[in-house]
């Protein structure tokens, strides 16, 4: 028999409030290392600026005669100074400006996200909280909830949707990153050793996963 799921549940002000069952097509899959990998390789080849060049000896200033007559030297033949084996002449195979991003089907990244958290639920390093209510983008607000509910180290906070006052309160937290749940992604997973979801949140990735 499956077992579903849980994470620890605490209201807005981090005390607990018991558990709450994470959705098992979500949260209690078998993770696919393989799919991992390979999102994971795509979503750091997109971010790749992908402008380094180098110039041909077509490009590269230098005069076009031929430097010295064809015979009768005693040295190899040469038509221009700008050729690859010259000080200043060209670079042959060169890096040229592309687009690294790697294209991967909906359904890979989606079955990614869906490791990256079965993965993280399986070694209880998610917790679930409910929207905490930020008048000002105070730091030490965000700093002593994360205390309260045994939060330490790298974690990634994710909320319904765009938090502006939750962001600006986490920005000078060291490690703390927080993402609204539809910009979810297998890098940031990976990286963070806790996973918080506010409730909305919950439900919003239940939704678009599940």
């Amino acid at each position: 028999m499956t077992v579903m799921p849980t994470a620890q549940l605490f209201d807005a002000k981090g005390k607990e409030a018991g558990k709450v069952d994470l959705p098992d097509k979500v949260f209690g899959i078998k993770p696919h290392r393989a799919v991992l990998h390979e999102v994971l390789i795509a979503q750091l080849a997109g971010r790749r600026a992908g402008t380094h060049a180098t110039k041909t000896r077509g490009e590269v200033s230098g005069s076009t005669r031929k430097i010295y007559r064809q015979k009768g030297t005693g040295r190899a033949r040469h038509g221009s100074i700008k050729a690859p084996i010259f000080v200043g002449g060209g670079i042959t195979f060169g890096p040229r400006p592309r687009d690294h991003a790697h294209d991967t089907p909906k359904k890979v990244r989606r079955l990614a996200l869906r490791s990256a958290l079965s993965a993280m639920a399986a070694a209880g390093r998610i917790v679930v909280i409910e929207s905490p209510e930020l008048d000002t983008p105070k730091t030490r607000t965000v700093a002593e909830m994360l205390d309260r509910i045994n939060v330490d180290g790298k974690a990634l906070i994710v909320t319904a949707g765009s938090d502006a006052t939750l962001s600006r309160a986490a920005a000078n937290l060291d490690g703390v990153k927080v993402a609204p749940a539809q910009r979810l992604n297998v890098h940031d997973l990976l990286t963070a050793k806790y996973l918080v979801l506010t409730r909305p949140a919950l439900e919003a990735v239940t939704e678009a996963l599940g």
